[in-house]
């Protein structure tokens, strides 16, 4: 499922263009834990920016970058806690945080794991192929900026009606930008944009985040690793980890659930997606503003018949929280309901998705009554550096954010979320929501029956890939090894 059949005439290529822009590949186990990343490269660390377009920044692409703008170092897995006068649940409720990724989301992993296998291997030949990064926002800016800092020629695809600053930032740094109709939930655009790229004849190379399992990989085996971390530092010896929720998105986030129910069996995964959209929950279509999280189909990489709960989350609530969370109105408002002035300076790190991802993990804790005890997990994928243009855009649209309307978004999105569009999923509901796969990626994508029936029946298809960042390691290390050489 992850390919790794050597090109040795492209990989040499590849050798050389990384001896030429003194680029070092990490590998899965330094991004899993920077203890492990040399001393010299954590001293060049200290003089360059955290978005800067810099090689030494791939070894920024992991959860525990100091949270600062430049020169920073590594410490523990970044995390918020919000307590109950945020979610109204007395469980706790945890997330870590992507904002202190390079580009500001996470998502430059899900990259650097589709990406890496095959630049290692050859398959993927900087100095000739342009890499194609469809996306609903920031797996493509991730794309590109691994990919402009390989010297590559790139391709940035995603929906017109994204964010602005998606846009500004992709302008220079992709080398082509497409946008395709729609905003959140067109994906099927997406990839119709990439078969007419295919028969253009261009030399390309396509990772498409939707169907690479090196997105699955990377998440299992380094955003994991990062949740249990970050578990362990906050579990008192009275608590238990019940489970996490997560966006469906592409199903590499997801991925992260499969690490921590192998870690702690009888927990749950809960799939997250819009209401107006409810794909997975009702074999649903439609529009939403939640962005970022795609939809109206069911990725090839979602391992459904590990996922425990659906749930579908009214995009309204999202968008109100996000000024409720960012409006000065908002901040004084929860202030005055308890809520600490270290927390509310915080909660700009959590993008509209974010907010989403926490409402998630509250519905699962409602319905499963989950006490001070119980601690359940999810994912800020982004920040509102993403998001400060739709800030504006509301404003102009609904009017002043006042403290009337922070209290009214306050009670019914936070305190009055419940457990309606919520289901548990049987067999029977799993089987449902994976049959799904066969009209995307069977009749449109080219993908096999076969190997549809495999991901459901075989018990080894998707064990079979958790090993595999470790034989992509020896293969980055043999990387690293011919650059050396070379210089």
């Amino acid at each position: 499922m992850i390919d790794l059949t050597i090109h040795e005439e492209a990989l040499a290529r590849a050798v050389q263009r990384a001896h030429e822009r003194h680029i070092i590949i990490p590998t899965f186990a330094q991004q899993r834990n920077p203890a492990l990343i040399p001393d010299d490269v954590k001293r060049s660390l200290a003089g360059v920016g955290l978005w800067d377009l810099n090689p030494i920044n791939l070894f920024r692409i992991n959860w525990h970058n100091q949270p600062v703008a430049r020169g920073g170092g590594y410490g523990g897995v970044n995390v918020i806690e919000f307590p109950s006068a945020i979610t109204g649940v007395p469980a706790r409720v945890v997330t870590i945080v992507g904002k202190w990724f390079p580009t500001g989301a996470h998502k430059v992993g899900a990259a650097f794991g589709c990406l890496a296998p095959r630049l290692v291997t050859g398959q993927f030949d900087p100095t000739t192929q342009k890499a194609v990064w469809p996306s609903t926002g920031n797996y493509c800016r991730g794309g590109a900026y691994d990919s402009n800092l390989l010297g590559c020629e790139s391709i940035a695809i995603l929906p017109e009606g994204m964010s602005r600053e998606r846009f500004e930032w992709l302008q220079s740094v992709a080398g082509e930008i497409i946008k395709t109709p729609g905003s959140e939930s067109n994906v099927k655009e997406i990839f119709d944009k990439c078969w007419e790229l295919r028969a253009s004849g261009e030399d390309l190379s396509i990772f498409n985040q939707f169907e690479e399992f090196g997105n699955y990989l990377w998440h299992y085996s380094v955003t994991g690793p990062a949740m249990q971390e970050a578990l362990q530092s906050l579990l008192g010896p009275k608590d238990h980890y019940r489970g996490m929720a997560s966006a469906t998105g592409s199903a590499g986030t997801i991925a992260s659930g499969d690490y921590m129910k192998e870690q702690y069996p009888g927990s749950v995964i809960c799939a997250s997606e819009a209401l107006q959209c409810p794909t997975l929950l009702n074999n649903g279509f439609g529009a939403h503003r939640i962005e970022g999280i795609g939809d109206k189909h069911v990725p090839w990489i979602h391992n459904v018949r590990n996922t425990d709960m659906v749930v579908a989350i009214d995009d309204a609530a999202p968008v109100a929280i996000m000024r409720l969370f960012n409006e000065p109105a908002g901040q004084e408002y929860l202030a005055a309901q308890g809520v600490g002035a270290d927390l509310i300076a915080r909660l700009p790190e959590l993008g509209i998705s974010s907010i989403s991802n926490m409402l998630s993990a509250v519905k699962m804790a409602k319905y499963y009554e989950m006490g001070p005890n119980d601690v359940v997990m999810t994912i800020a994928t982004d920040s509102m550096e993403m998001y400060g243009s739709r800030i504006d855009e509301y404003r102009e649209l609904e009017g002043e954010f006042t403290p009337l309307t922070a209290a009214g978004v306050y009670h019914r999105y936070l305190m009055g979320e419940s457990t309606d569009n919520l289901l548990e999923l049987s067999y029977v509901d799993r089987k449902r929501v994976h049959n799904l796969k066969y009209y995307t990626w069977v009749e449109q994508q080219g993908r096999t029956y076969e190997e549809l029936m495999a991901q459901w029946y075989d018990p080894e298809y998707w064990t079979s890939i958790h090993g595999m960042d470790k034989q992509i390691d020896k293969l980055i290390v043999q990387f690293n090894e011919r650059v050396a050489a070379l210089n």
